[in-house]
């Protein structure tokens, strides 16, 4: 699978956060889920396609910081791609 670019993981980080709080308010009541990389990486993949496992992912958007996370996720994710 192609790897995406950094624009395209940037968009769908930040429709898989929208998704996610929707997700945590409706049905988790407002309580933090501890599983959102998962949850995130399952999004992204399904909008990106397979370009690596969800694990990997979920790895690497636990490990990104920064002020703006999605370009922060993105490099990490980028990088660990290789």
């Amino acid at each position: 699978m192609t790897k995406p670019t950094k624009d395209a993981l940037i968009t769908a980080l930040g429709a898989a956060g929208s998704a996610h709080h929707d997700y945590e308010a409706t049905y988790l009541a407002g309580q933090p889920d501890a599983q959102w990389a998962g949850w995130y990486a399952a999004y992204t993949l399904g909008r990106l396609g397979d370009f690596t496992t969800p694990t990997r992912l979920a790895r690497w958007l636990e490990a990104a910081d920064g002020d703006d996370w999605a370009d922060a996720a993105a490099d990490t994710v980028l990088a660990g791609l290789g």
